[in-house]
This record gives structure tokens, C-alpha cells and sequence, in this order.
């Protein structure tokens, strides 16, 4: 029996990573244990913590919570990109100090510990796909806060500790841009996207799977992955994907670049992350963007937002 443990469960990819351990309809949100099937047919038991069960900054906390699992997934962070500007220090307490203290605590349960990062480690300066072992640079305080907890990981977890960094990540359990795009089909007539900034649109849902497969793979290298779907769009590409896949004129979608919104945080103009590392641990990487984007439509929560006429 493989005992899992999920912080930040209450999140958008902690709910979908649950559905998936669970091979049941979603269950997620809250604090509990649920029992499931693995991979080769033995009982998993998932222990799923939301942030209001545990507050991943809290050392003797984090401790009790980990003792008695096998592999940790942690979904908790701090994901407020540009609120991290002005509170740099309360971003890398969760997202660095938090994380280091899971790192001790799955060290000293002996548990292999699977830590959610970002592309936002690095530079997004380059002009082909980066490597798992590229060198960081972030460029904004989420970026930095987001590295310090790497940097835990694979200090004090080095033959335990996975790193997986996703980026652009939508799903069916919180706010984001592929939503958006579908609610402001019903309030304006036509919509500006940025179309200078490259990357790996991933549906949450297939992370979790993609987390799952690696966590009942124990003898996969630890170290960095990349949790990226393939391929490559923009921001633009990817908002006219989402209305000619929901049935929506792509047409109403207008290109702009990224000095027409800006925000407290840089963004990384280029966020193309490269997948070799998973054929180390026998697993394939995560499908094209645009294949998840079309399954991801499929489902009701994402069908629900389509207007039936336009504004």
C-alpha cells in the first residue's frame, strides 16, 4: 500500500490530482483520507490537506502531517504573481521556507517528496525549449520565491525530492485564463490578447495525472522535471483556440503585445520548457497543448461558461 499525502488539496491542481488518485469522481477540498487502486492494482490511501488543515509554514505541523507517508505531492503555494512584488517575504515563506520544511520532514519520514514549481525559475530569455538542468534567472519576486523552494528540495532531498515545474496552468477548480476568456465571450464583442509571450498552455487535470505516474514509479531519478504540455502557443493562440473549440468566432480575438497590460510583476516572454527527463523514468511526457485543451472543453465545467449568443 502506497500512503499519499497531499498539501494544498483545496487548489486547483490538488482537486484534480485527488480525482485522479482516487480513479473516482472528484472528492477534493478538504481534509480526509479516501482509499484508492494503484497503477498494479494495490490500495492506495490519500490523506488530502486544504490550507485550512495545514499551514505549510508551520514546522511542527508540517512534521506530524508528513510521518507515516510515502510520497508527498505539495500543491501549496503562493500563487498571487504580481501581489508577491510588494510582499516578497510572505511569498517565500510559503513558497521557500514552506517547502524546505516539507523537504526536512519527508528527510526524516523517509518519504519521496514531489514538489510543484514553476517555469518562473527561469529567465525566459532564450529562444528554444530549456532544459531541465538550464540555469535559473527569475525576474520577479514569485520567480525567487519559487527557485528558494528548488533549492530546498534538492538540497536536503536529493535522492527523494522531485521538482516539477508546470506553467500556465488552467483547469476546471479556480480562476484562469482559459475561464476568463470564456466568461468575457458573454461581455464584449471582441478581445485583445497578448501574442509576444511563448509557451505551454496545461490543463491541470493532465498534470495530475502526469504527478500520479511519477509518484507510483519509485525508482525514477529524482531530480527536475518539466510538466509542460508539448508544443507551443502564445497567450493569443491560445484564446483563439479556446473559442474555436467552444464553438466561438476565433476572429473576435485581437493580437497586442504585452506593453499594452502591464503589471507589477515581469512576465517571461519565453516559457517553452523541454520534456526529456521523463523518458528517465519510463514515462512519456504530458500531450500537445492543443489535444488537452480540446478534452479539457469537453467538460462541464468549461461548457457551462459558453454564452449561447454573443454581447
Amino acid at each position: 500500500m502506497t500512503r499519499w499525502l497531499v498539501t494544498g488539496a483545496g487548489g486547483m491542481l490538488g482537486r484534480d490530482l485527488l480525482t485522479v488518485l482516487a480513479g473516482a469522481a472528484d472528492s477534493a477540498g478538504s481534509a480526509g483520507s479516501a482509499g484508492s487502486e494503484g497503477s498494479a492494482g494495490s490500495p492506495d490511501e490519500v490523506t488530502a490537506l486544504d490550507r485550512a488543515a495545514l499551514d505549510i509554514t508551520d514546522p511542527a505541523a508540517v512534521r506530524a502531517a508528513v510521518a507515516g507517508h510515502d510520497v508527498v505531492v505539495n500543491c501549496a503555494a503562493w500563487t498571487d504573481v504580481d501581489g508577491a512584488e510588494s510582499a516578497e517575504a510572505a511569498a517565500t515563506a510559503v513558497n521557500g521556507t514552506g517547502v524546505r520544511h516539507l523537504a526536512a520532514a519527508c528527510a526524516e519520514a523517509g518519504a519521496r517528496l514531489l514538489h510543484v514549481s514553476t517555469d518562473y525559475v527561469l529567465p525566459g530569455d532564450a529562444d528554444h525549449p530549456y532544459a531541465e538542468d538550464a540555469a535559473t534567472g527569475p525576474v520577479n519576486a514569485y520567480g525567487r520565491s519559487k527557485l528558494a523552494g528548488e533549492q530546498a528540495v534538492a538540497e536536503l532531498l536529493p535522492e527523494r525530492g522531485y521538482i516539477v515545474r508546470t506553467a500556465w496552468l488552467y483547469g476546471e477548480h479556480g480562476p484562469n485564463f482559459v475561464a476568463t476568456m470564456l466568461k468575457l465571450a458573454a461581455q464584449r464583442e471582441t478581445l485583445d490578447v497578448v501574442d509576444d509571450q511563448q509557451g505551454q498552455p496545461t490543463w491541470s487535470y493532465a498534470l495530475a495525472q502526469q504527478l500520479a505516474a511519477l509518484g507510483r514509479t519509485p525508482d525514477a531519478p529524482a531530480g527536475i522535471y518539466h510538466g509542460t504540455a508539448s508544443g507551443r502557443t502564445t497567450w493569443y493562440g491560445l484564446a483563439r483556440a479556446t473559442y474555436r473549440l467552444s464553438g466561438l468566432d476565433p476572429e473576435r480575438i485581437r493580437p497586442t503585445t504585452s506593453a499594452a497590460f502591464l503589471r507589477p510583476a515581469v512576465r517571461p516572454a519565453y516559457s517553452v520548457l523541454g520534456h526529456e527527463r521523463w523518458a528517465a523514468a519510463g514515462l512519456a511526457p504530458l500531450p500537445d497543448w492543443s489535444d488537452s485543451l480540446a478534452e479539457a472543453l469537453r467538460r462541464p465545467a468549461f461548457t457551462a461558461l459558453v454564452p449561447i449568443a454573443a454581447p
